[in-house]
């Protein structure tokens, strides 16, 4: 009997790849924890202003709502790369990943204007601990929707180099994990923090 001589490849290929998506997958469950850990914190103190401002007078919904389409529309046109990617086909691989790029820009934009006109008019970290558990949970998201962008610069890099090699496949899954979990997650900002702090 003959073996092949690519089987022991084909085989340690095979669960590299499951370890790197299991080793995903465990990071993003750790980082519900985190977020779980968040919302908890602001749901005990989002309402202690400390005789400071409430949401109902600092939040501007236009914006976020804005900001809010703006990353769900993100994550259609990762979705969009990703049948792309599916095809075969590089070049709308990377269109659409550069468009999805330009939107999570526009909400890091956005959301980094909202907290330069917070801390103009004095509502800081410190100011209480409403504030103090707002910029931490939103601030923690922003930060990871920065990383996510800094990872798909890198990866279009990537792409332009290799093409759609088995690996750069593997990575830009990933990172469509990565995005629409961030995704989730600012559904659920947007709903206990702006939309309850806004209406109630």
């Amino acid at each position: 009997m003959i073996e092949d001589p690519h089987h022991g490849d084909d085989h340690g290929e095979h669960h590299h790849e499951t370890g790197t998506m299991l080793g995903f997958w465990i990071y993003l469950m750790s980082d519900c924890l985190i977020f779980g850990i968040l919302f908890a914190t602001y749901a005990v103190l989002g309402q202690n202003y400390a005789a400071g401002p409430a949401p109902a007078d600092l939040f501007e919904i236009e914006l976020i709502l804005v900001a809010t389409f703006a990353l769900l529309f993100s994550s259609i046109t990762f979705g969009f790369a990703v049948l792309r990617m599916d095809m075969n086909d590089l070049r709308g691989t990377i269109l659409w990943m550069i468009i999805t790029g330009l939107f999570g820009a526009g909400f890091l934009y956005l959301e980094l204007k909202e907290f330069t006109h917070l801390w103009h008019i004095g509502a800081t970290p410190m100011a209480s601990a409403f504030l103090s558990s707002f910029f931490v949970l939103v601030g923690t998201h922003g930060l990871h929707v920065l990383g996510g962008s800094i990872w798909l610069i890198v990866l279009l890099i990537q792409l332009g180099q290799h093409g759609l090699s088995h690996e750069n496949k593997r990575r830009v899954m990933c990172l469509s994990l990565f995005w629409h979990f961030l995704d989730l997650i600012w559904i659920g900002v947007f709903s206990l923090v702006y939309l309850t702090g806004v209406l109630l």
